[in-house]
């Protein structure tokens, strides 16, 4: 194996669909949901910048809110910085991720994680989304390596089916998709275990 690639959502960042949607009742109880989702879509495929997504939900500084959120209402799987230290010398790693640009340079900065990626390939940089076929077709063009070379990691079973349609060697990481036709790592600990 040459690259490892990961999700950042229930993955890096334990919480699977972030705590976004809650934060935004918190604050902005009569939001439309169906038109929160809708445009917190458009913004993870690239059709709204975070600052613009934000200003239509109805937040004056679009910019204070994405980093309260990050810092406060997101949390890091510690695990990961102990696989990392040990694995990333190892292996490439590449994150693959549906979210908002701007969100994920600041999840990257914020916990310290640009140290470890070689490769980071969003959503909406790219205007492709888990699970089509076309944004792991790019991921591995830009990493340079085979399929077979590339594990991915995601706690999806839906995500991890595309790749290994594509000759990926795919994980599901977690218990939140109890798919038991799929190699399966609960934590770090065991992903690390499936690597030696």
């Amino acid at each position: 194996m040459k690259t490892i690639i990961f999700d950042m959502y229930g993955v890096i960042i334990k919480e699977a669909k972030g705590n976004f949607i809650p934060y935004v009742y918190e604050r902005l109880p009569n939001t439309d949901k169906p038109q929160l989702k809708q445009w917190f879509t458009q913004a993870g495929s690239g059709l709204l910048t975070s600052d613009a997504f934000l200003t239509l939900l109805g937040f004056d500084n679009p910019e204070c809110h994405m980093k309260n959120y990050i810092e406060n209402y997101l949390t890091m799987d510690e695990g990961f910085y102990r696989f990392a230290d040990e694995f990333c010398g190892k292996y490439d790693f590449a994150l693959l991720s549906n979210d908002v640009s701007a969100w994920s340079e600041y999840i990257c900065e914020y916990y310290g994680l640009n140290k470890y990626f070689l490769l980071k390939i969003v959503s909406a940089d790219v205007k492709l989304r888990k699970p089509d076929p076309a944004i792991y077709t790019l991921a591995l063009e830009r990493t340079g390596a085979n399929p077979a070379e590339c594990i991915f990691i995601d706690n999806k079973a839906e995500n991890v089916r595309v790749a290994e349609e594509l000759g990926v060697k795919g994980v599901i990481f977690g218990n939140e998709d109890p798919d038991s036709n799929l190699l399966r790592a609960r934590d770090f600990a065991e992903l690390a275990t499936l690597l030696k």
